[in-house]
């Protein structure tokens, strides 16, 4: 299990700014615990009724990272079909 690299971080989430690349490739996670991460965000309840122990360590920080990356992006969305309202 290798780190994840910038090209790693772009494919499985798209185009995000360096910024938050720096931050998840700075967790030193793997391209497995990212994907996990991603299972637990897309929907937690399957991991949960499977047994899976809610997520910590690098899995934990990538979940809190990709949270914050949502949050913003929902944000934007909001402001923008509010200014492009006639």
């Amino acid at each position: 299990m290798t780190q994840l690299t910038r090209d790693d971080v772009v494919k499985a989430i798209g185009d995000i700014d360096d910024v938050a690349i720096a931050e998840i490739i700075g967790t030193g996670a793997t391209a497995e615990e990212l994907a996990e991460a991603q299972a637990w965000l897309a929907n937690d309840e399957p991991l949960m009724n499977a047994g899976r122990p809610l997520p910590n360590g690098r899995v934990g920080e990538l979940v809190e990272i990709l949270e914050e990356l949502e949050a913003d992006e929902d944000g934007e969305k909001e402001a923008g079909a509010v200014v492009g309202e006639v």
